[in-house]
């Protein structure tokens, strides 16, 4: 196994794979915004470089993992995936731009398929408390409210990280007809709510824990949309989700209360990609344009 920077793959490193996985990137939009540019040179351009050197090396499958941020503000009724797309942000319009980019490479010897992931949630080794669900139940078990930082009206679906992992490898065990130069939305009908739905989600789960707004704007926030799931569940029918975001709550609370989750480990870097990020950036682990001034003691480490 290698691993090192998306800029510098060769064809040689794709040799003899069946299929690429594509999850490399920066990683959500306050990151993106970071440096726009860089966030399309990343994500974009580096994007489309590794769909050709995969293609030139053989491999038929390229599953890319894109985002339904893609859809933006859509305020009428569940976009699917022939909608039009509105991305508001330079992650978005990224994940829109690498779409075009990668199906124009689709023939009858390369198989692109387009999953347009809801907003991920649950534990991993290395949490992300960047994520919404997991940031208001982080919130709630260190301090005892649920913070929520606008006036908790825009839309978002979610997923639970283990089902949205259950999804890559049902596309992967595909016939490659039902897949190949497909978008999919990824998620369940069921699973659209409103951030303030998230809140009371988690308010009900911590208790003692009450929902608090620290921010009532003037504008909410532009980023809201509805998502439907129609396609993704007629082409796999037999794909069982087995999250919802209660019992993603429930699980988070016990592994806050097993691992002692304390206010300042929850805020700490380690758990905010773009907090890390600007922590590397200052203390000049990392140049400008997001690369190692020394690569680190720990073999493949990545920011």
């Amino acid at each position: 196994m290698r691993r090192g920077d998306l800029r510098d793959l060769v064809a040689e490193d794709l040799e003899g794979l069946d299929a690429v996985v594509h999850l490399a990137g920066l990683s959500n939009d306050p990151l993106g915004q970071l440096n726009p540019e860089l966030t399309y040179d990343i994500n974009y351009r580096c994007t489309a470089r590794l769909a050709r050197l995969a293609k030139l090396a053989g491999a038929r499958r390229f599953v890319f993992s894109s985002s339904c941020s893609i859809y933006g503000s859509a305020t009428g009724d569940r976009v699917t995936e022939t909608d039009a797309l509105d991305p508001l942000t330079a992650y978005a319009e990224s994940k829109a731009l690498s779409e075009r980019e990668i199906a124009s490479l689709a023939d009858d010897r390369f198989a692109p398929t387009f999953l347009r992931n809801s907003t991920v949630y649950g534990v991993s080794p290395r949490m992300r408390f960047d994520l919404v669900l997991n940031n208001l139940a982080g919130w709630a078990h260190t301090t005892g409210q649920v913070v929520i930082q606008s006036d908790g009206s825009p839309w978002r679906p979610l997923i639970h990280v283990r089902d949205l992992s259950a999804v890559f490898l049902a596309v992967l065990e595909a016939p490659e007809a039902t897949v190949a130069n497909q978008v999919y939305n990824v998620g369940r009908d069921e699973e659209n709510y409103q951030i303030r739905d998230l809140a009371a989600a988690v308010e009900k789960e911590f208790a003692g824990s009450s929902v608090v707004y620290k921010s009532l704007a003037s504008t909410p926030d532009p980023r809201s949309y509805r998502v439907s799931f129609q396609k993704l569940r007629s082409a796999f029918p037999d794909l069982r989700f087995e999250w919802d975001v209660a019992r993603g709550a429930h699980e988070l609370r016990i592994a806050f209360e097993q691992t002692v989750l304390t206010p300042d480990r929850f805020q700490h870097r380690d758990f905010h990609r773009l907090k890390q990020i600007q922590h590397l950036l200052e203390t000049g682990d990392l140049d400008g344009s997001l690369r190692w001034v020394e690569p680190p003691a720990a073999a493949g480490s990545v920011p």
